[in-house]
């Protein structure tokens, strides 16, 4: 299988997983008013989750140039 089709198939991925983590029912779930280190909980399960998935993206392109 050509390794450019590998990559293509996991940033599929990447962006299914990303539709399901960025939708309503799971963004629901966290908007409350509770607060971590004084940052509301919605707010740091947006930021961390979208860095997660840079990251990700990230990984998976430079591990496909090899």
């Amino acid at each position: 299988m050509n390794r450019h089709h590998i990559v293509g198939q996991r940033l599929a991925a990447l962006f299914l997983g990303g539709m399901l983590l960025f939708n309503y029912p799971l963004l629901f779930l966290f908007s409350s008013d509770r607060t971590v280190a004084g940052i509301p909980l919605l707010y740091l399960y947006l930021f961390v989750t979208w860095g997660g998935f840079v990251g990700l993206m990230a990984f998976i392109v430079e591990r496909g140039r090899k």
